[in-house]
């Protein structure tokens, strides 16, 4: 029987506790390091050569939908009673709301170097250091709503530009793709600066401290913005039956993208999975 993902706002006292604690053991384990260790393995961009799967690529979706599979699998292996909630940032959107209670997540950084000093992740509980990283912090951070040049979190319209699209992803199948749902939501735009980032990629950006780089892993926050996207995809593909993920087929050989994309039907480092069987995950869970 499919198990159920919740809106992190509706869970109880002791759902957030079970959470709470599952994260914390399999970070104990040595297990979660693992998962930041992945996650920068697979971050690969587009102008590095090789296959791409996490980001920048058809891929992303499906990618992350396995990711947080795996995290979720860890964490149900401590306490089966444990999902991955999800953030939805369209309505809980300022450093106050539920994902940074001090029984859920912590809350901002402190000013002077960002590090988060509330709740059970903070570097100071003890529980929490950072293993693995592109710098040689071990304490979480954040600078929610970057504080130097403000941005705002995402809003239902932005999330509706992409929904509408019906068509999963086009050609040249990366970050420079206008047209797509993927890249849409992925949000690579063009120019620079913070009108450049769109809905995943801007949640990224209001996060901030740990969460701007390969290494985001690092904050569990990452796992319910995850989650939300998840949740996304399947809204997206119950708006467009008739659409699929894309490239069905690989990029010729005489393609600048041959080699470098998953099709539907192709396996997806670093699992013995294809997009096409990560499509239909009713089986597993559903969404409240």
């Amino acid at each position: 029987m499919a198990y159920v993902r919740k809106d992190v706002s509706t869970l109880t006292r002791g759902e957030r506790r079970r959470f709470v604690n599952a994260l914390l053991e399999v970070k104990r384990r040595g297990e979660y390091d693992e998962f930041v260790r992945t996650h920068l393995a697979f971050y690969t961009p587009d102008g590095a050569t090789g296959l791409r799967t996490a980001h920048m690529s058809p891929s992303f979706l499906p990618w992350h939908r396995r990711f947080v599979l795996e995290l979720e699998r860890a964490l149900r292996r401590v306490d089966s009673s444990v999902t991955v909630p999800y953030w939805d940032w369209t309505r809980d959107r300022t450093t106050t709301s539920v994902p940074w209670k001090k029984d859920l997540l912590g809350g901002n950084g402190r000013r002077s170097d960002r590090q988060v000093m509330t709740g059970p992740f903070a570097y100071s509980a003890g529980l929490w250091a950072i293993k693995e990283g592109v710098t040689d912090g071990e304490f979480l951070t954040r600078d929610l709503g970057r504080s130097a040049a403000p941005i705002q979190l995402p809003t239902r319209k932005d999330l509706k530009w992409a929904l509408d699209d019906p068509v999963y992803d086009v050609w040249p199948w990366d970050s420079t793709a206008t047209d797509g749902f993927r890249n849409k939501l992925e949000g690579w735009g063009r120019g620079s600066g913070s009108a450049s980032w769109h809905n995943h990629n801007r949640v990224h950006r209001w996060v901030g401290g740990v969460m701007l780089g390969g290494a985001s892993v690092n904050d569990p926050v990452f796992w319910l913005h995850h989650a939300f996207l998840d949740l996304q995809w399947l809204r997206w593909q119950r708006a467009h039956r008739a659409h699929r993920y894309l490239p069905a087929e690989p990029p010729g050989d005489a393609d600048d993208q041959h080699g470098r994309v998953v099709a539907r039907h192709q396996k997806l480092p670093p699992w013995d999975v294809t997009p096409d069987q990560l499509e239909d995950v009713s089986r597993i869970y559903r969404y409240a």
